[in-house]
Protein backbone atom coordinates (compact mmCIF):
# COMPACT_ATOMS: atom_id res chain seq x y z
CA UNK A 1 0.00 0.00 0.00
CA UNK A 2 1.26 3.94 -0.27
CA UNK A 3 2.18 6.66 1.58
CA UNK A 4 0.15 9.71 1.41
CA UNK A 5 1.20 13.38 1.45
CA UNK A 6 -1.37 15.67 2.16
CA UNK A 7 -0.85 19.22 1.65
CA UNK A 8 -1.83 22.27 -0.50
CA UNK A 9 -0.26 25.40 -1.87
CA UNK A 10 -2.69 27.58 -0.14
CA UNK A 11 -1.02 27.51 2.92
CA UNK A 12 1.46 29.71 1.36
CA UNK A 13 -0.69 32.52 1.78
CA UNK A 14 -0.37 32.19 5.57
CA UNK A 15 2.48 35.04 5.22
CA UNK A 16 4.65 36.07 8.43
CA UNK A 17 6.61 38.96 8.96
CA UNK A 18 10.08 39.05 7.33
CA UNK A 19 12.38 37.42 9.70
CA UNK A 20 9.72 35.01 11.36
CA UNK A 21 11.11 31.81 11.43
CA UNK A 22 7.68 29.93 10.95
CA UNK A 23 8.29 31.10 7.07
CA UNK A 24 6.29 30.78 3.80
CA UNK A 25 9.76 28.82 2.61
CA UNK A 26 8.99 26.22 5.24
CA UNK A 27 6.60 24.35 2.86
CA UNK A 28 8.04 24.49 -0.57
CA UNK A 29 11.53 23.43 1.66
CA UNK A 30 9.59 19.66 2.51
CA UNK A 31 7.54 19.64 -0.60
CA UNK A 32 10.74 19.72 -2.69
CA UNK A 33 12.59 17.55 -0.11
CA UNK A 34 9.82 15.21 -1.25
CA UNK A 35 8.99 15.48 -4.76
CA UNK A 36 10.88 12.80 -6.34
CA UNK A 37 9.39 10.18 -3.80
CA UNK A 38 6.34 7.69 -5.23
CA UNK A 39 3.32 8.93 -2.99
CA UNK A 40 -0.27 8.94 -3.08
CA UNK A 41 -0.58 12.93 -3.36
CA UNK A 42 -3.39 14.29 -2.34
CA UNK A 43 -4.81 18.35 -1.91
CA UNK A 44 -6.14 19.09 1.33
CA UNK A 45 -9.35 20.40 2.07
CA UNK A 46 -10.92 22.94 4.32
CA UNK A 47 -12.08 21.77 7.50
CA UNK A 48 -15.01 22.97 8.75
CA UNK A 49 -16.43 24.97 12.08
CA UNK A 50 -17.83 21.56 13.38
CA UNK A 51 -14.17 19.87 12.77
CA UNK A 52 -12.81 22.79 14.64
CA UNK A 53 -15.51 22.48 17.34
CA UNK A 54 -13.85 18.92 18.39
CA UNK A 55 -11.52 20.96 20.61
CA UNK A 56 -12.44 25.09 20.40
CA UNK A 57 -15.10 26.74 21.17
CA UNK A 58 -17.37 28.68 18.62
CA UNK A 59 -16.43 31.92 20.55
CA UNK A 60 -12.68 31.18 19.42
CA UNK A 61 -12.94 30.23 16.24
CA UNK A 62 -14.83 32.79 15.41
CA UNK A 63 -12.16 35.30 17.32
CA UNK A 64 -9.71 33.43 14.75
CA UNK A 65 -11.58 34.48 11.88
CA UNK A 66 -12.73 37.93 12.62
CA UNK A 67 -9.05 38.75 13.58
CA UNK A 68 -7.73 38.88 9.63
CA UNK A 69 -6.67 41.78 8.61
CA UNK A 70 -7.66 43.14 4.74
CA UNK A 71 -3.52 43.58 4.40
CA UNK A 72 -0.89 43.99 7.04
CA UNK A 73 -1.19 41.58 9.70
CA UNK A 74 -2.78 41.37 13.54
CA UNK A 75 -1.44 39.98 16.43
CA UNK A 76 -2.50 37.14 18.76
CA UNK A 77 1.05 38.07 20.47
CA UNK A 78 4.58 38.72 19.90
CA UNK A 79 4.91 35.92 17.19
CA UNK A 80 1.68 34.42 16.42
CA UNK A 81 0.52 36.59 13.59
CA UNK A 82 -3.07 36.71 11.21
CA UNK A 83 -2.24 38.08 7.47
CA UNK A 84 -5.26 37.77 4.91
CA UNK A 85 -4.64 34.61 4.13
CA UNK A 86 -4.16 33.33 7.41
CA UNK A 87 -7.43 31.70 8.23
CA UNK A 88 -7.39 29.44 4.82
CA UNK A 89 -4.26 27.95 5.33
CA UNK A 90 -5.41 27.06 9.14
CA UNK A 91 -8.66 25.85 7.84
CA UNK A 92 -6.32 23.74 5.30
CA UNK A 93 -4.03 23.11 7.74
CA UNK A 94 -6.43 21.24 10.05
CA UNK A 95 -8.57 19.61 7.12
CA UNK A 96 -5.04 18.07 5.76
CA UNK A 97 -4.80 16.54 8.72
CA UNK A 98 -7.97 14.89 9.26
CA UNK A 99 -8.05 13.83 5.39
CA UNK A 100 -4.95 11.81 6.36
CA UNK A 101 -6.53 10.80 9.08
CA UNK A 102 -9.63 9.28 7.17
CA UNK A 103 -7.65 7.63 4.20
CA UNK A 104 -5.74 5.96 6.83
CA UNK A 105 -8.70 4.57 8.61
CA UNK A 106 -10.35 3.72 5.41
CA UNK A 107 -7.78 1.49 4.30
CA UNK A 108 -6.68 3.69 1.29
CA UNK A 109 -2.81 4.25 2.08
CA UNK A 110 -0.93 2.22 4.67
CA UNK A 111 0.19 5.83 6.45
CA UNK A 112 0.01 9.23 5.72
CA UNK A 113 1.92 12.43 6.01
CA UNK A 114 0.06 15.83 5.70
CA UNK A 115 2.25 18.31 5.28
CA UNK A 116 0.60 21.42 6.62
CA UNK A 117 1.50 25.08 7.99
CA UNK A 118 0.86 27.43 10.39
CA UNK A 119 1.64 24.11 12.70
CA UNK A 120 -1.40 23.41 15.52
CA UNK A 121 0.69 21.67 18.75
CA UNK A 122 0.88 24.63 20.79
CA UNK A 123 -2.42 26.15 20.08
CA UNK A 124 -4.37 25.69 22.95
CA UNK A 125 -8.42 25.48 23.58
CA UNK A 126 -9.04 29.34 23.70
CA UNK A 127 -5.24 30.81 22.98
CA UNK A 128 -3.38 30.69 19.76
CA UNK A 129 0.18 30.98 20.29
CA UNK A 130 3.39 29.79 19.22
CA UNK A 131 3.04 30.01 15.90
CA UNK A 132 -0.55 27.99 15.63
CA UNK A 133 -4.24 28.58 15.82
CA UNK A 134 -5.81 25.07 15.58
CA UNK A 135 -4.66 21.85 17.12
CA UNK A 136 -4.39 20.12 14.44
CA UNK A 137 -3.38 16.63 15.89
CA UNK A 138 -5.77 17.08 18.67
CA UNK A 139 -8.56 17.62 16.44
CA UNK A 140 -7.76 14.19 14.37
CA UNK A 141 -7.30 11.96 17.55
CA UNK A 142 -11.04 13.68 19.12
CA UNK A 143 -12.34 13.12 14.91
CA UNK A 144 -10.74 9.74 15.10
CA UNK A 145 -12.51 8.41 18.68
CA UNK A 146 -15.87 10.71 18.39
CA UNK A 147 -16.76 9.77 14.52
CA UNK A 148 -14.50 6.70 13.48
CA UNK A 149 -14.69 4.51 16.45
CA UNK A 150 -11.83 4.10 17.49
CA UNK A 151 -11.39 3.02 21.01
CA UNK A 152 -7.93 3.98 21.86
CA UNK A 153 -5.58 7.10 19.90
CA UNK A 154 -1.54 7.75 21.07
CA UNK A 155 -0.16 11.14 19.87
CA UNK A 156 3.59 11.14 19.95
CA UNK A 157 4.89 14.84 19.59
CA UNK A 158 9.11 14.63 19.07
CA UNK A 159 8.98 18.58 18.32
CA UNK A 160 11.06 20.09 20.28
CA UNK A 161 9.03 22.59 22.00
CA UNK A 162 6.78 20.77 24.33
CA UNK A 163 3.12 20.28 22.90
CA UNK A 164 1.01 22.37 25.55
CA UNK A 165 -1.38 22.64 23.00
CA UNK A 166 -2.04 19.29 22.52
CA UNK A 167 -1.64 18.44 26.39
CA UNK A 168 -4.10 20.91 27.09
CA UNK A 169 -6.70 19.60 24.37
CA UNK A 170 -6.51 15.84 25.35
CA UNK A 171 -5.83 16.44 29.38
CA UNK A 172 -9.41 15.44 30.12
CA UNK A 173 -9.60 12.50 27.35
CA UNK A 174 -9.30 9.21 28.30
CA UNK A 175 -9.11 7.81 25.59
CA UNK A 176 -5.96 9.61 23.87
CA UNK A 177 -2.35 9.27 25.44
CA UNK A 178 -0.20 12.21 25.16
CA UNK A 179 3.61 11.82 24.87
CA UNK A 180 6.20 14.59 24.40
CA UNK A 181 9.44 14.91 24.19
CA UNK A 182 11.25 18.38 24.07
CA UNK A 183 13.84 20.24 25.19
CA UNK A 184 13.88 21.93 28.48
CA UNK A 185 14.17 24.31 29.55
CA UNK A 186 12.71 25.94 26.38
CA UNK A 187 9.76 28.05 25.76
CA UNK A 188 6.78 27.07 26.35
CA UNK A 189 7.98 26.64 29.64
CA UNK A 190 5.69 23.25 29.79
CA UNK A 191 6.17 19.55 29.83
CA UNK A 192 7.49 18.57 33.44
CA UNK A 193 6.80 14.84 34.49
CA UNK A 194 4.22 16.26 37.17
CA UNK A 195 1.93 17.27 34.05
CA UNK A 196 0.29 13.31 33.85
CA UNK A 197 -3.61 14.75 32.51
CA UNK A 198 -6.31 13.90 34.32
CA UNK A 199 -6.68 10.18 33.49
CA UNK A 200 -2.76 9.63 33.67
CA UNK A 201 -2.75 9.77 29.87
CA UNK A 202 0.24 12.53 29.49
CA UNK A 203 3.71 11.21 29.27
CA UNK A 204 6.70 14.39 29.13
CA UNK A 205 10.11 13.64 29.00
CA UNK A 206 12.16 16.48 28.62
CA UNK A 207 15.68 16.45 27.24
CA UNK A 208 19.00 18.42 28.63
CA UNK A 209 19.95 21.28 25.75
CA UNK A 210 23.23 19.11 24.30
CA UNK A 211 21.06 16.18 24.00
CA UNK A 212 21.24 13.91 20.64
CA UNK A 213 20.57 10.54 19.46
CA UNK A 214 21.91 8.81 22.25
CA UNK A 215 19.58 10.55 24.53
CA UNK A 216 16.72 10.44 22.39
CA UNK A 217 17.02 6.23 22.22
CA UNK A 218 17.20 6.14 25.52
CA UNK A 219 14.17 8.12 26.23
CA UNK A 220 11.79 6.25 23.52
CA UNK A 221 13.24 2.73 24.67
CA UNK A 222 12.93 3.85 28.39
CA UNK A 223 9.97 5.56 28.28
CA UNK A 224 7.34 5.74 25.12
CA UNK A 225 7.68 2.35 23.63
CA UNK A 226 6.71 0.40 26.50
CA UNK A 227 3.56 2.31 27.54
CA UNK A 228 2.94 2.92 23.94
CA UNK A 229 2.50 -0.79 23.46
CA UNK A 230 0.60 -1.27 26.50
CA UNK A 231 -2.03 1.14 25.65
CA UNK A 232 -2.20 -0.69 21.91
CA UNK A 233 -3.68 2.59 20.14
CA UNK A 234 -6.12 1.75 16.95
CA UNK A 235 -4.16 4.76 16.02
CA UNK A 236 -0.88 6.70 16.14
CA UNK A 237 -0.77 10.15 15.23
CA UNK A 238 2.53 11.93 15.35
CA UNK A 239 2.97 15.63 15.93
CA UNK A 240 6.92 15.86 13.85
CA UNK A 241 8.41 18.55 14.47
CA UNK A 242 11.93 18.72 13.29
CA UNK A 243 13.21 21.86 14.98
CA UNK A 244 15.53 19.33 17.08
CA UNK A 245 17.62 19.09 14.62
CA UNK A 246 21.22 19.88 15.49
CA UNK A 247 21.18 23.40 12.60
CA UNK A 248 17.81 24.63 13.69
CA UNK A 249 18.65 27.87 15.40
CA UNK A 250 14.95 28.08 18.08
CA UNK A 251 16.71 25.46 19.73
CA UNK A 252 19.83 22.95 21.21
CA UNK A 253 19.09 19.35 20.46
CA UNK A 254 21.97 17.72 18.49
CA UNK A 255 19.39 15.39 16.13
CA UNK A 256 20.62 14.42 12.67
CA UNK A 257 18.24 13.08 9.89
CA UNK A 258 19.50 9.50 11.41
CA UNK A 259 17.85 10.12 14.47
CA UNK A 260 14.58 11.29 13.08
CA UNK A 261 14.33 7.81 11.16
CA UNK A 262 15.38 5.81 13.84
CA UNK A 263 12.23 7.48 15.79
CA UNK A 264 9.96 6.95 13.10
CA UNK A 265 10.81 3.47 12.85
CA UNK A 266 10.50 3.35 16.24
CA UNK A 267 6.99 4.29 16.37
CA UNK A 268 6.33 2.27 13.14
CA UNK A 269 7.60 -1.17 14.98
CA UNK A 270 4.60 -0.51 17.56
CA UNK A 271 2.03 0.76 15.32
CA UNK A 272 3.00 -2.92 13.41
CA UNK A 273 2.36 -4.72 16.80
CA UNK A 274 -0.77 -2.89 17.60
CA UNK A 275 -3.07 -1.42 15.36
CA UNK A 276 -2.03 -2.64 11.77
CA UNK A 277 0.52 0.25 11.32
CA UNK A 278 -1.51 2.77 10.96
CA UNK A 279 0.38 5.82 11.78
CA UNK A 280 -0.69 9.68 10.43
CA UNK A 281 2.13 12.19 10.65
CA UNK A 282 1.90 15.80 10.96
CA UNK A 283 4.79 18.63 10.14
CA UNK A 284 4.76 20.89 13.23
CA UNK A 285 8.48 23.02 13.80
CA UNK A 286 11.58 23.06 11.64
CA UNK A 287 12.89 26.51 11.06
CA UNK A 288 16.77 25.54 9.21
CA UNK A 289 15.28 24.89 6.09
CA UNK A 290 18.38 22.52 4.34
CA UNK A 291 17.70 20.45 7.61
CA UNK A 292 14.02 21.12 7.46
CA UNK A 293 13.92 19.01 3.93
CA UNK A 294 16.48 16.86 4.85
CA UNK A 295 14.79 15.52 8.43
CA UNK A 296 11.13 15.31 6.48
CA UNK A 297 12.38 12.99 3.78
CA UNK A 298 14.11 10.89 6.11
CA UNK A 299 11.25 11.00 8.23
CA UNK A 300 8.80 10.29 4.52
CA UNK A 301 11.41 7.82 3.77
CA UNK A 302 10.77 5.41 6.82
CA UNK A 303 6.73 5.88 6.14
CA UNK A 304 7.20 5.17 2.66
CA UNK A 305 9.40 1.78 3.36
CA UNK A 306 7.22 0.46 6.20
CA UNK A 307 3.89 1.10 4.62
CA UNK A 308 5.04 -0.46 0.90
Amino acid sequence: MATALVTHRDMEGHVNPPGHPEQVARLGAVLDALEDLELERVEAPECSDADLLLCHPQAFIDLVKDAAPEEGWRAFDSETMVAPGTVRAAYLSAGGVLKATDMVLDGAVANAFAAVRPPGHHAERERAMGFCFFGNVAIAAKHALERRGLSRVAVVDFDVHHGNGTQDLLWDEPRALFFSSHQMPLWPGTGRPTERGAHDNVVNIPLRPGSGGAELRAAYEGHVLPHLRDFAPDLILISAGFDAHEADPLANLMWVEADFAWVTGAICDVADEVCGGRVVSALEGGYDLPALGRSARAHVDVLRERGG
